[in-house]
């Protein structure tokens, strides 16, 4: 599958998209800056979160994925070892080694220009390992493609997850597909 194009930049999140946030998680937002990505059904499927939340705790997961039925796909891929064969080919495919490392200075780069979190790591493994897909997905989308290599695989092996149409309710009601809420990225 091809990568659904990225926004042209970030997007304020207006009052319908917070309510879609909510349904998909679950949840309110926290830490919620702008909308990194929108599904092509049109609703946001990855957020761009505060370094630090509301109460000063450092959060360094810049790209949060909120899309149910991603994050489900995703959570498949992981259970079906993808992470541990990204690792595995880490450590012997210099080239790929060296993206993903580009791929990590881009994300503490446009981390830093929010705010700087000195002593915290990237997310989602990076540079040298692969510890979730979700993270990396979300940077993936965010970004566009050919920033980060294994985020881009990553969504080539997904289904086209917004082909049944919205995951969530216009505005704030029921869940359209009552799919699972993502769980293994942090908790923007």
């Amino acid at each position: 599958m091809d990568t659904p194009p990225p926004s042209t930049a970030p997007t304020p999140p207006t009052a319908e998209d917070i309510a879609a946030f909510k349904e998909q998680l679950g949840r309110p937002p926290r830490g919620l800056r702008a909308i990194a990505h929108r599904c092509p059904c049109g609703r946001p499927d990855v957020v761009e979160t505060a370094p630090r939340l509301e109460d000063g705790t450092p959060f360094p997961t810049l790209y949060y994925l909120t899309c149910p039925r991603a994050a489900s796909a995703i959570g498949t891929l992981e259970a079906d070892g993808v992470m541990r064969e990204m690792t595995e080919r880490l450590q012997s495919d210099p080239g790929l080694a060296e993206a993903y490392r580009a791929a990590h200075e881009d994300y503490l780069r446009r981390r830093d220009e929010v705010e700087e979190l000195k002593g915290f790591p990237s997310a989602g493994g990076m540079p040298d390992r692969v510890k979730c897909l979700h993270v990396l997905v979300a940077h993936s989308l965010a970004a566009g493609p050919g920033v980060n290599p294994l985020g881009d695989e990553a969504i080539a092996l997904l289904p086209e997850w917004w082909a049944k149409g919205p995951c969530v309710a216009a505005g704030a009601g029921d869940r359209a597909d009552g799919g699972a809420h993502p769980g293994t990225q942090g908790a923007a």
